[in-house]
């Protein structure tokens, strides 16, 4: 799966993308053995990561450069909070589990090593950085979910399944290419290999690859 320019190049420097989007716990989600235990304790977790994420998405209105920018990232806050959310709430709920149990679910060393990852990102970077930190949670779901969702895969977890790799979701993976594509052509212009601060992008990138494939639970 690509999504815009930027992403693909990203992509190919981080050794562990594959690590990420081709994990265990994903092959055992999409036929069925996937403990069910595991699964709640999995959005749990992301429940806590993605009440995280969407602050940092919030920073990125303010450190957007224009309006335009400030309207794409406030859009993901908006899937975040009322599309993302809501699938975590409704798949846990389903199991008796209530959203005062995520809310008050402790963070373990992932979720907290990954969310300040982000964060500090922002905060000491700019608006580039912290959409090199954003990308790979946001693309590696459209591509899990996309690539799943083309195969055969088991009912158990297919309200997961189809909620990434939907179009809904692969709509807002193309306007965050498209974001991220013009961010970088405006700041680094249409050669952005050849600016020094490129390979620091890249390797925000891939540091936030290697958490994203260290947080799906561990099987076995």
């Amino acid at each position: 799966m690509s999504y815009g320019r930027t992403f693909p190049l990203w992509r190919d420097m981080a050794a562990d993308w594959d690590a990420y989007t081709r994990a265990p716990f994903l092959a055992a989600l999409a036929d069925g053995s996937l403990p069910h235990a595991t699964f709640h304790d999995y959005l749990a977790q992301d429940y806590r990561f993605l009440i995280h994420f969407s602050r940092a998405w919030g920073l990125g209105v303010a450190k957007a450069g224009s309006p335009a920018e400030m309207r794409a990232c406030a859009r993901m806050v908006h899937a975040l909070m009322d599309t993302e959310l809501s699938l975590h709430v409704d798949l846990c709920g389903k199991a008796g589990i209530p959203e005062a149990a995520l809310i008050a679910t402790e963070e373990c060393a992932g979720t907290l090593a990954y969310t300040r990852f982000v964060m500090d990102a922002g905060y000491s970077g700019g608006f580039l950085d912290l959409l090199a930190a954003l990308a790979p949670c946001i693309f590696g779901y459209g591509e899990v979910g996309a690539r799943l969702m083309a195969g055969r895969y088991a009912p158990a977890y297919a309200p997961w399944i189809e909620a990434y790799g939907g179009a809904e979701y692969q709509d807002l993976c193309r306007s965050m290419a498209a974001l991220l594509d013009r961010a970088v052509t405006d700041r680094l212009g249409d050669t952005p290999a050849a600016v020094p601060v490129w390979r620091d992008l890249g390797r925000t990138f891939a540091t936030a690859t290697t958490l994203e494939a260290g947080f799906w639970p561990r099987l076995g």
